[in-house]
């Protein structure tokens, strides 16, 4: 994919802040800290077109950024063990869900998990509502250049077990060496051309 434009249209909590369009829509999704914004400033080609924090819970809003006049990515605040206000993380389910239940033009939701780590009981929920509701996934390892490669395809192979799921359906990133981006894009442009 060329990108010729990455702009940030909008923050929103409600769907009457989304931006009105027809534009698909792609959503990012994942654990506070997996390394969302990082992924999707490395498939954009940019440095800090998304905001990146070393501090879980800094989305706290959905935002939205529209590619090449053609469609939208949307990143989703992090679930997990966010620092921020009980108040605040209350806000997010709702938040969230309404836009993944009700917003017409999402068109697919990149799941993200640190390749390190286990998937979650929020992760596993994760994936389980979106197989409800026959929202499209994209299953993502991010943090792969953490790891060498042997350990990589340990962990692939775990992750894949424990989701019961093929680990050809799974794409391991690295938004520093850029490994992954380009199967990434394929998936991506699959769901919304």
């Amino acid at each position: 994919m060329i990108i010729k434009s990455a702009e940030f249209e909008t923050s929103a909590v409600t769907p009457s802040q989304y931006p009105v369009s027809d534009l698909p829509e792609i959503a990012f999704a994942g654990r506070s800290n997996v390394g969302k914004s990082s992924l999707i400033n490395a498939l954009l080609n940019r440095k800090r077109l998304v905001k990146t924090s070393s501090t879980p819970g800094r989305t706290q809003l959905i935002n939205f950024f529209n590619i090449n006049h053609a469609f939208s990515f949307v990143d989703l605040p992090g679930y997990g063990y966010a620092k921020v206000p009980a108040a605040v993380r209350k806000k997010w389910g709702p938040m969230i869900e309404t836009y993944l239940s009700q917003r017409p033009n999402l068109k697919g939701v990149v799941t993200i998990l640190d390749i390190r780590r286990n998937p979650g009981r929020e992760d596993l929920d994760l994936f389980g509502w979106l197989e409800h509701y026959a929202i499209p996934i994209i299953y993502v390892l991010t943090k792969a250049d953490k790891l060498s490669k042997s350990k990589q395809a340990v962990r692939h192979q775990a992750i894949a077990g424990a989701l019961l799921m093929d680990a050809q359906d799974l794409i391991p990133f690295s938004a520093k060496s850029r490994q992954g981006k380009e199967n990434l894009w394929a998936a991506i442009e699959a769901l919304i051309l």
